[in-house]
């Protein structure tokens, strides 16, 4: 007597696995599940940041206050160099002048080290990422978030800077608020980016310092932009002014500084700051999301 034929019999194997509902171990999720799982580790995220924060200078004796003292630093040097060798302050008044530069500094460290913390989000984190099952988007999230943190508890010294040199907090000191979202946003994209670079690339966060340190003498830091390019192009002034980096400063300079006025922002200012922050953010999301099953593989 011959046994009834299987059921199964002649499927395939990814015929088998779909009926049985097995799934390809480390598969990518869809999009939208990709950014549920992300929103379900909330806590984590938060809790990463934070303990990454307090590691961050727990070696030194002066510890979190080097959050301040670096950028602070920082400043004096550019200053120096700058202020009062170089004159870059044309135009601008000391009162103007020295919170124009402790702001600009501030502001582009945030990104700054968004970027690097990014680039080494995945290569410096491999053990958790091989032994953990957790959406990789949370080592880049998590370290813009520690930055963001890291940002708010130096603006301690922007405001105190800023009064001390004659611009008192006024309704304009609002516009800080959304200025650090539309920042945030365009970090946190900037950093989705590299991490996926920089884990197939570890080489790019030994690159990625003279990159940074390009951008940042071509976003002004250290001048007004539109100062030193009197005479220039106009289209070269609004290419520069357009520039990210150069966006989000100068919002926070007019928000933060009552000699700092709207005819040092470019036209149509906080749609390009908008775009910056929706486009970075979405696609370097997108992008890092696409790796999402290689990351910790190899």
């Amino acid at each position: 007597m011959t046994a009834a034929p299987s059921p199964d019999e002649g499927l395939t194997a990814a015929q088998l696995a779909a009926k049985y509902g097995l799934a390809v171990s480390g598969a990518r999720p869809s999009l939208t599940e990709y950014i549920r799982e992300l929103w379900g580790r909330r806590h984590f995220i938060l809790a990463f940041s934070q303990a990454k924060l307090t590691a961050q200078y727990s070696q030194a004796k002066l510890g979190q206050l080097w959050q301040v003292a670096t950028p602070l630093l920082n400043a004096a040097v550019y200053y120096f160099i700058f202020g009062v060798i170089l004159h870059a302050s044309r135009g601008m008044s000391k009162d103007v002048y020295i919170p124009f530069l402790v702001t600009g500094v501030f502001v582009f460290t945030f990104t700054q080290s968004s970027i690097m913390s990014g680039v080494r989000a995945i290569s410096g984190n491999l053990g958790l990422v091989r032994a953990l099952h957790f959406p990789r988007a949370s080592l880049p999230v998590s370290f813009s978030l520690q930055q963001l943190q890291q940002l708010l508890f130096s603006m301690i010294v922007m405001f105190i800077v800023a009064i001390g040199f004659g611009s008192y907090p006024s309704l304009s000191w609002l516009l800080i608020v959304p200025v650090l979202v539309l920042q945030f946003l365009f970090n946190t994209g900037l950093a989705l980016i590299v991490a996926r670079m920089g884990a197939k690339t570890p080489d790019l966060a030994q690159l990625m310092p003279f990159i940074l340190r390009t951008w940042m003498y071509t976003s002004g830091v250290m001048f007004s932009i539109n100062k030193m390019m009197e005479g220039r192009s106009e289209l070269a002034v609004r290419l520069l002014q357009v520039n990210p980096a150069a966006v989000y400063m100068d919002l926070m300079r007019f928000a933060l500084i009552d000699g700092y006025d709207a005819s040092n922002l470019p036209p149509h200012v906080w749609a390009i700051a908008l775009f910056w922050a929706v486009v970075v953010f979405a696609g370097g999301f997108v992008y890092f999301w696409k790796a999402e099953e290689r990351y910790g593989r190899g």
